[in-house]
């Protein structure tokens, strides 16, 4: 970027007087380039004041002696303090990790020194985790609906609930204003798209107001596109149509406010229409074709134009002019906020929010601004802004006695993929160590599909088998003739389970997998009517739901027992390894090379060329290191902690024979939790961070024709570089890589109590 392009000017924004836009040449926008486009105000309506100010930011702007922290001093001596705050402010854009900023205001409780038992809840996208943690807390589904839940991906964020006596208190955590940004470019450049690809209007307002993959919706902040049938019954709907659809109007939008949020929308969609329409027009000449021609000259245009289209798109500054007011309005939401405190960055975007309520009812009321989906309230909500809340109080089941020490962490749902072998989120693998009971959430109806199969190859693999409960919802809708008794259900959806596991010996390992079906049938809980009222229920089914849901609770309390010591220490000759990494790199290198669309592999296929981009922009711009199902990290580190689970179920020797399977596992199980924690942070670091100027170069300097092969090369030879397969010829990379495994995999071992050779290891 030329220094000329590091200018200010003034604007007007939603903001009161006047504010100034400038890129920072010292922060990277959300592709990883210099020049983050930013907009603060001013607090001035004096338009000669601002004038004057914006001249003082242009001559920082034009001498790199002042793009210093160490400069900041001196700044304030000479310019004026808006100016001075827009600049040094974001000069160092990190933030406290939201978990931490959380656990400053309340602390996450664990069973050593509180007593406490932490519980992951892991499941597929509608599964019912939520509505299990609903019934768990004593959150009504009708009157509290919080947390809130939704056939569909509601949010991301984690939602911790700490059950305690005492008061109500709470801590929001939100994405930061740089994230935010970038999800909103990403919303106008699909709506973008739906112009150019001539859609109806209400197919780019749907691409402008939900996010691609439906993790950030702008309707939940700026309003509803579709604003009639407030209060209407769905003519679909399979309710009982003597009772119509209650909506409870305490929060909602009036009329006047939709009214306002329509025609901001419609402002918004004509300037992405304009500014689509330009982008078109111009590439369409540029490259001498009419996009609107037909036959085979209508597919070359529309190749080559949309190829371009978003890069072109996202340079004009009338897009970032959009963004920008986009986001001022997004950042009024918070006005809306009427109770707690709001902690904020010195740019003055939120990073926190904490409320404290002796009352539950006023406590539930003001929660929900961050975590509902509740539609006569879009407009409002912050939910899509929210990446994790954690909330302490008398959170208690009535139907649960005393008052359990218990803390339960819900996080998103996993979706469904098509294969038992795609990896696990790292966002979920990365808590396994973290907590006590990790409990899987699966449809009796359809039990062990791929996804929860997924989860337990990632928990078995990883050493945590012991913490693994199973809770089956929807039990109650399985029907069938041949299937008249509870016990015949339970033993259909066990059969499920057991014949997964079956499937899975090849993977994990025969030992492991009797390890875990030894006590599988303890582990499991049926569950039925998760979403209503247990008072609703026949007495028949409420009187089970409580007790089975009390063993539920049960479980985790047991679950922070010490667990019996091991004192048979295995001893390993580390020859094999090699064969492990080996094994490994082929397995991630080889559904990669299909995915880029560079070979073939049994099971996949090649990506369409956006996704394949959409995960280069977020690795790029350090958004993170996946985008839905296209998951480098936890690829690799899936197939590393498999091969190397394998690996350590054969033993050389052992200091004393185990006395059983259960006791030969649980030696070996602290090896490879120890092992899975450190593969984490090395493949983030060699697919991830040694490579991070790689990833910028293979999303912005590909153009034209051919760029998705150059692209899909530069990003197979990124994960060549930073997972090497070992061979018979051995590279200077491959032993390094090869080394560092070896060295975590002895570290864990002799942490243990064990032995690796260490002749061979070095």
């Amino acid at each position: 970027m030329s220094k000329d392009t590091y200018t200010a000017s003034k604007t007007r924004s939603n903001r009161p007087g006047w504010s100034i836009g400038f890129r920072h040449p010292l922060r990277n926008d959300s592709k990883g380039r210099p020049g983050l486009k930013m907009r603060r105000g001013l607090g001035t309506s004096d338009e000669a004041e601002a004038d004057g100010m914006v001249a003082e930011m242009n001559v920082i702007l034009g001498d790199q002696s002042w793009w210093n922290a160490s400069k900041r001093k001196e700044a304030e001596l000479r310019f004026s303090k808006p100016v001075v705050e827009a600049f040094y402010d974001e000069i160092q854009a990190g933030r406290d990790d939201p978990e931490a900023l959380r656990e400053s205001h309340i602390r996450l409780p664990n069973a050593k020194d509180d007593g406490y038992s932490r519980v992951l809840f892991v499941g597929t996208t509608g599964a019912g985790k939520t509505s299990l943690l609903r019934q768990l807390i004593g959150s009504d589904p009708d009157e509290d609906r919080f947390p809130s839940t939704a056939p569909a991906k509601t949010t991301i964020a984690d939602i911790e609930v700490i059950q305690a006596g005492g008061g109500f208190e709470a801590a929001v955590t939100f994405f930061t204003e740089f994230q935010t940004q970038a999800s909103i470019e990403e919303c106008v450049t699909d709506a973008a798209l739906a112009v150019f690809e001539k859609a109806p209007i209400d197919k780019v307002a749907d691409r402008f107001l939900n996010h691609r993959d439906q993790k950030f919706r702008l309707s939940y902040l700026l309003g509803s596109w579709r604003t009639d049938g407030h209060g209407a019954q769905d003519e679909m709907s399979f309710d009982d149509a003597d009772e119509p659809q209650v909506f409870d109007d305490e929060g909602s939008l009036t009329d006047e406010e939709r009214a306002a949020n329509r025609s901001r929308l419609e402002a918004y969609l004509d300037r992405i229409k304009k500014l689509a329409e330009a982008v078109a027009t111009s590439l369409a000449d540029e490259v001498g074709l009419d996009p609107r021609a037909s036959g085979p000259d209508r597919e070359a245009a529309q190749e080559l134009i949309e190829e371009n289209f978003e890069a072109r798109l996202t340079q004009d500054d009338g897009f970032h002019e959009l963004v920008q007011d986009i986001l001022e309005d997004v950042r009024t939401r918070f006005d809306f906020v009427e109770a707690g405190d709001l902690v904020r960055r010195p740019s003055g975007w939120p990073e926190l929010w904490h409320f404290e309520s002796k009352d539950r009812g006023e406590f539930i009321r003001h929660i929900r601004w961050f975590s509902s989906n509740y539609w006569p309230q879009f407009g409002r909500l912050l939910t899509p802004l929210v990446d994790g809340i954690r909330v302490r109080g008398p959170l208690f089941a009535g139907f649960i006695d005393g008052e359990p020490k218990v803390a339960l962490i819900d996080g998103q749902g996993l979706g469904h993929t098509p294969n038992s072998s795609a990896s696990v989120t790292t966002r979920v693998t990365r808590r396994f160590s973290q907590v006590d009971v990790i409990l899987l959430v699966d449809n009796a109806q359809q039990p062990m599909q791929a996804a929860p199969l997924s989860v337990l190859r990632a928990v078995a693999s990883s050493g945590h088998h012991d913490k693994l409960a199973i809770a089956f919802t929807h039990f109650d809708q399985i029907k069938g003739q041949n299937l008249p008794t509870f016990a015949e259900k339970r033993a259909h959806v066990m059969a499920s389970v057991l014949n997964a596991l079956s499937n899975l010996r090849d993977v994990l390992g025969i030992s492991v997998v009797k390890a875990i079906e030894h006590s599988m049938d303890k582990r499991c809980f049926m569950l039925g009517g998760v979403d209503r009222q247990l008072a609703k229920l026949r007495s028949g089914a409420a009187t089970y739901m409580k007790d089975q849901m009390t063993d539920l609770v049960r479980f985790f309390e047991n679950a922070i027992a010490p667990p019996v010591p091991v004192d048979a220490l295995p001893e390993y000759d580390p020859t094999g390894l090699g064969f492990a990494v080996q094994e490994a790199v082929t397995k991630f290198q080889g559904p990669w090379l299909a995915k880029l669309g560079m070979g073939s592999y049994e099971g996949f296929s090649k990506e369409h060329w956006a996704r394949v981009k959409a995960l280069n922009r977020r690795i790029a711009g350090e958004l993170g290191d996946e985008y839905d199902t296209l998951r480098p990290v936890a690829d690799l580190v899936m197939q590393l902690r498999e091969s190397i689970s394998r690996f350590l179920n054969t033993p050389i020797s052992w200091s004393r024979k185990p006395l059983d399977e259960q006791e030969e596992q649980a030696a070996i199980a602290h090896i490879r939790q120890k092992v899975d924690t450190a593969l984490h942070d090395l493949a983030v670091k060699r697919l991830v961070e040694a490579h991070l100027a790689e990833w910028r170069v293979a999303y912005d300097e590909f153009r034209g024709p051919g760029s998705t092969r150059r692209r899909a090369v530069a990003i197979h030879g990124i994960y060549d570089a930073a997972a090497p397969l070992p061979d018979a010829v051995m590279t200077s990379p491959s032993v390094a890589f090869l080394a560092e495994i070896r060295k975590i995999v002895r570290r864990a071992i002799e942490e243990n109590g064990g032995k690796m050779r260490l002749s061979e290891a070095a």
